[in-house]
């Protein structure tokens, strides 16, 4: 593994320039998702803007994670290359897109509705800098003929153990291929409810993240959960949520509808 890539005297992060590539492969897609739907809306500014805060927010939710080492350590922890945390880079990521979505006028759940595909691809491509930096994201020891040592990662393992970021990355790419395919009714009249193609992201990125814990090396907190489990089932929980309020807000909008067109067909007569 390649945690740094040394110029003279200058290092660069292999994880940073993951992280760049995962924001423009994110970029890309929602371009793509953009122009398929005839938006006009610079999927430039808002795959940056997302990419900052979510990197803020993931380093933020990681720093509160452990307070007595932030109290004793602040320089230390804030500034590390590594510890960031899925789940806040999730939570700012959502706030930014729902305020650009205000701003260029397409509505907070349309803009996360469209930028999820995007968010997946994100995600996983991102999953390669954990890899070859070999920053702890692995998982536990296995026999499997694919399993990968990192005894030169920033936390060096010479076990053969589970690359579970490429797991990530292959599930990501799966929910986002999944999640664009929906995406062709998203301007279909009554096809999607607003904030179905964002729940259904949110299920199945809690699933997949629950799931892979199993054979993460994160420790137990939580009634035998890691930090990140217990994240994921907020998610799962969010996401049903989500579905199930666009869907009745569907419902109420077509019965209010209904209601309007009789009353102008009963005042005509």
């Amino acid at each position: 593994m390649y945690p740094f890539i040394h110029l003279g005297h200058f290092s660069i992060g292999t994880f940073g320039l993951c992280l760049w590539l995962a924001s423009v492969c994110a970029c890309w897609t929602l371009y793509r998702n953009f122009r398929r739907h005839g938006i006009d809306a610079d999927a430039v500014g808002v795959a940056a803007y997302t990419t900052v805060c979510g990197v803020a927010g993931a380093k933020l939710w990681h720093v509160l994670e452990e307070p007595a080492m932030l109290m004793h350590q602040p320089f230390q922890v804030i500034f590390d290359r590594a510890g960031f945390a899925w789940f806040g880079g999730l939570l700012a990521g959502i706030a930014i897109l729902m305020w650009l979505g205000r701003q260029a006028k397409i509505g907070d759940l349309g803009m996360l509705d469209l930028a999820a595909p995007a968010v997946s691809v994100g995600y996983g491509v991102g999953r390669i800098g954990c890899l070859v930096s070999g920053d702890g994201d692995y998982g536990i020891p296995t026999s499997l003929p694919w399993g990968m040592s990192f005894p030169n990662g920033l936390v060096p393992t010479n076990q053969r153990v589970h690359p579970t970021p490429i797991y990530e990355l292959l599930v990501a790419l799966l929910i986002a291929g999944y999640l664009w395919s929906r995406g062709a009714k998203f301007r279909e009249e009554g096809a999607l409810p607003m904030g179905q193609i964002t729940g259904e992201y949110l299920v199945l990125s809690g699933v997949a993240r629950f799931l892979v814990e199993f054979i993460r090396i994160n420790p137990r907190i939580y009634w035998g959960m890691s930090n990140a489990q217990v994240a994921s089932i907020g998610s799962v929980v969010a996401g049903f949520l989500l579905i199930a309020w666009g869907r009745r807000h569907r419902m109420a909008s077509a019965t209010r509808k209904t209601q309007a067109v009789a009353l102008e067909a009963g005042s005509q007569h």
